[in-house]
């Protein structure tokens, strides 16, 4: 077959077509468009060729884990739109996202990637005023953006990008349908419980602390107070932390969670399929939370009142106004004068581990 010729100097109409992989025609993702035959792909992708030359390229670093991915991802969706550009993602962060949501932005090749002019342009957590008016036709976001500021105004599209694939929907739903047992009007609560890293990092980096089982109890007694029958779902990367710090005698409790931090797609789908939501902090539960879009309880003025934390990370632009938070319990920052953290606790890009 005839096949798209490469041009040698940028920009190119036909070698951005040979370099373009997108996510959203009919749902096929051809691994590259350069190795189809021309006759039959240059009708569909021309026309998007020729607009994105008019509108210009914007995409998104693709950093952090899967939190961090879905911020990174409504935050371009919604930035490009404001600023009438067409956005394009990261071979990478399809890797990401691709295999668990319905995501329609197109996928830029990786040597397409390598040949455009990016001119990168530095976020901070939350909407600005001045992100209204980014200049620049190809622009590359950076930074780990993840606010409903940025979105929120979109929230159905976005709902919709991160709508689960089927097989991922499904198993969530058998799962959670397992559950219900005997009960006739059971509620679905789901945990979600930051541990791992955050554990020293918290105490160490960022003057703060990371949920206690005081404030799961609160949290829990919560929903128990309100809805009749509520099954609590419980995900984690801590999960021998959980089975020994949450009460389960009342027989609502189910220790669902894997664990598994590289294929955290299974415990997200759980959460992003009950009816209302625990977290504590990180925006793997922020996004379970948002994805849920029932009541959320969340863990608040979990920091120092100094703690640099608060220079990158804005509570009000974090949770939504609507979302209850209780506050945490600071005394155990106390000890740090009498315990003084080890050298080489510190995380080497800390601000990754914010997901």
């Amino acid at each position: 077959h005839e096949r798209l010729q490469f041009g040698t100097s940028w920009p190119s109409q036909l070698s951005i077509s040979a370099f373009f992989c997108s996510s959203s025609l009919g749902h096929f993702s051809p691994p590259s468009l350069c190795s189809l035959p021309s006759t039959l792909w240059l009708p569909v992708i021309l026309p998007f060729i020729c607009s994105s030359f008019t509108l210009g390229i914007w995409t998104v670093n693709s950093i952090g884990r899967l939190g961090n991915q879905m911020g990174e991802y409504a935050t371009l969706y919604a930035l490009a739109k404001m600023n009438g550009h067409q956005a394009c993602i990261l071979p990478e962060m399809h890797q990401h996202l691709g295999s668990l949501f319905h995501i329609t932005l197109p996928v830029l090749h990786k040597d397409m990637v390598k040949r455009i002019p990016w001119r990168n342009y530095q976020l901070h957590d939350w909407m600005s005023e001045e992100y209204r008016h980014i200049q620049g036709k190809y622009v590359q976001l950076t930074g780990y953006p993840c606010s409903w500021t940025f979105y929120h105004h979109l929230r159905d599209e976005i709902l919709w990008q991160f709508s689960f694939r089927n097989h991922v929907r499904d198993e969530a739903n058998q799962y959670l349908a397992r559950l219900r047992g005997q009960r006739r009007n059971v509620t679905y609560v789901g945990i979600h419980v930051r541990r791992g890293d955050y554990v020293q990092l918290m105490r160490t980096t960022w003057k703060g602390v990371v949920a206690d089982r005081a404030y799961l109890e609160k949290a829990m007694g919560y929903f128990r107070a309100k809805y009749e029958e509520p099954v609590f779902v419980v995900t984690s990367n801590g999960m021998d932390w959980c089975r020994k710090n949450i009460d389960a005698s009342r027989g609502d409790v189910y220790f669902a969670g894997d664990g598994k931090e590289l294929f955290p797609g299974r415990d997200f789908a759980l959460l992003a399929h009950c009816n209302h939501t625990i977290m504590t902090i990180g925006t793997f539960g922020i996004w379970a939370a948002y994805l849920a879009k029932g009541e959320t309880i969340y863990l608040a003025n979990y920091t120092l009142p100094d703690s640099p934390f608060l220079q990158i990370f804005k509570p009000s632009a974090a949770f939504l106004p609507e979302w209850i938070g209780i506050s945490a319990d600071l005394s155990p920052l106390l000890s740090l004068e009498t315990d003084p953290p080890k050298p080489g606790q510190q995380d080497t890009d800390p601000k990754q581990s914010i997901n």
